[in-house]
């Protein structure tokens, strides 16, 4: 049984990087300039007042503040990753991604 799972493991663990994680078509790492959401891998452009622009950077994890995705091009704050919700469960607190 053990030799099974390692005979497994081994086929699976060189391949784990090659399972899309990101939108096709998106060419920009974190911390990239970008103009728009769709040309970053994470899909989230946020406007960075201090540095004068707008940088691709990962999308909101677990009890992070987020917003929804919404049609413009520059977020003010990220959405949540795939598999997390943003909401709010209280009304004066602001929105946080949750497993939902």
């Amino acid at each position: 049984m053990a030799a099974a799972l390692a005979i497994l493991a081994a086929m699976l663990l060189p391949c784990w990087g090659a399972f899309p994680q990101f939108k096709k078509g998106s060419t920009k790492m974190n911390g990239a300039r970008c103009s728009h959401h769709s040309e970053c891998y994470s899909d989230c452009c946020l406007i960075n007042l201090d540095h004068g622009g707008a940088f691709c950077v990962p999308r909101a994890r677990i009890t992070m503040m987020c917003l929804p995705q919404t049609k413009g091009a520059i977020n003010i704050i990220c959405p949540c990753q795939v598999g997390l919700s943003c909401i709010h469960k209280d009304p004066v607190c602001t929105r946080r991604c949750h497993l939902i």
